[in-house]
């Protein structure tokens, strides 16, 4: 394969586009993109920032961050490419996007971008399953000639080298830690009907998945009432599910509607941002779930976490957060699933320490994601101005002072432990 020679950057602020699932599918792909556009706005104030969106009018709507948008799904393909020879720099991710029927559409736009000589970073991306031979190809042919690869978890780079990605991979973590909290008011919690002062246990719940190979759409739904119901008993609490995209709200309505204290459950209906969703975390005291962003804003809460895995990602992040890493769920074990949310109670405030340093070096992890990508900024500024004149965007700043720019970005995530579980083990 060849590539076009890279062309220098211009006299002007950089062109940076964005390219990832983003559209308002799925509360945790806004999360990612927001705290990318953060990374890079606090990076090059004066870049313009480009998303490629699956529905422009949404994140026109919700990521004032983004200069342009732009749709790439179902317009012209000249349309598309036109944007993207006006960039300097193709940012692809974060997030899930490199897996079976997804990454050959994606890694289509890259490679575009490539031979038109620009810039391109995969942003702690997630890949896998990749079982499709296209997939594969696309995934072994682009990702080599890209010029830095970082993906989010262990996972994800054992199925690229498995694929047969022939370079480095660096392994950081998700974006989404990064993100900052916002407030999620006593007036919200009433008008979703959620109860003021009272114990409560947030739930997420999406299809089976391979969390629950075994067991039918029904089986599955009364499992997690029966865990919902225990969490209501054993800590005389009130259960808030809370959807991450459309299709979880179906599977909520399922479970609550098998719960026998159905009383004690409310759905989230409304549509929150990210943050708002990360700041109801303060509210909780423990979470049950599937979705790995729900996981990741509760740990970020400081909360006791029980995750329910059903695919590589959520794995990996159980065993970096030290949580309880279940293997799957079957209606037979329903009692050793109830027994583990019982000692997720008891334990989690000799685990709370444990919890936050954990959090913190996951977050020090997506933080060197900003740095790299930046750093990859100012090598394309010292490659088009000459030593000690600054850039276009005002900085010739080194690797090194980028790396500690990066790590700031933790000062606008939410304060460690802040929440810890507002009553983890005292005895309902």
């Amino acid at each position: 394969m060849t590539t076009s020679q890279h062309r220098l950057p211009r006299s002007r602020s950089p062109r940076i586009g964005l390219l990832g699932s983003y559209g308002g599918f799925n509360i945790g792909d806004e999360a990612i993109l927001q705290c990318v556009l953060g990374c890079l706005r606090a990076h090059r104030p004066q870049a313009e920032l480009i998303v490629f969106s699956r529905d422009a009018g949404h994140t026109r709507a919700h990521q004032p961050m983004a200069d342009e948008v732009v749709d790439w799904e179902g317009v012209p393909q000249k349309q598309v490419t036109d944007v993207l020879s006006s960039l300097d720099l193709l940012v692809l991710g974060g997030g899930g996007i490199l897996f079976d029927g997804e990454a050959r559409r994606y890694l289509k736009l890259v490679r575009a971008a490539q031979v038109r000589g620009v810039r391109t970073f995969a942003y702690a991306v997630g890949a896998g399953p990749l079982r499709e031979s296209d997939d594969r190809e696309a995934v072994r042919t682009v990702l080599p000639a890209m010029d830095e690869v970082v993906v989010r978890d262990e996972e994800s780079r054992l199925v690229l080298e498995e694929v047969g990605v022939e370079r480095d991979l660096v392994v950081t973590a998700d974006p989404a830690l990064l993100l900052p909290p916002e407030p999620f008011t006593a007036e919200m919690m009433r008008q979703e009907g959620v109860p003021a002062n009272a114990r409560l246990v947030g739930m997420s719940v999406r299809e089976p998945g391979r969390a629950a190979e075994k067991l039918d759409e029904g089986d599955y739904h009364a499992l997690l009432a029966d865990v919902a119901d225990f969490l209501v008993r054993r800590l005389d609490a009130h259960v808030v599910f809370m959807p991450m995209e459309r299709h979880d709200v179906r599977h909520a309505h399922a479970v609550l509607s098998r719960m026998t204290a159905p009383d004690r459950g409310r759905i989230l209906h409304s549509a929150y941002t990210p943050g708002q969703v990360l700041g109801l975390m303060s509210h909780l005291d423990l979470v049950v779930g599937m979705r790995l962003h729900f996981l990741i804003f509760a740990a970020l809460a400081g909360l006791p976490v029980l995750p329910l895995p059903y695919a590589g990602k959520v794995f990996d992040f159980a065993r970096r957060l030290g949580a309880p890493a279940l293997v799957g769920v079957a209606r037979e074990q329903v009692g050793l699933l109830l027994a583990e949310v019982d000692r997720l109670w008891d334990e989690f405030p000799q685990r709370r320490v444990d919890l936050n340093t954990r959090v913190r070096t996951l977050r020090q992890l997506a933080a060197e994601t900003c740095a790299r990508c930046a750093a990859l900024l100012d090598d394309m500024d010292r490659a088009h101005n000459p030593p000690g004149q600054a850039g276009a965007s005002g900085t010739a700043r080194g690797t090194e002072i980028t790396a500690s720019h990066g790590l700031h970005l933790l000062d606008r995530g939410p304060e460690e432990g802040a929440v810890a579980g507002r009553s983890a083990g005292q005895e309902a």
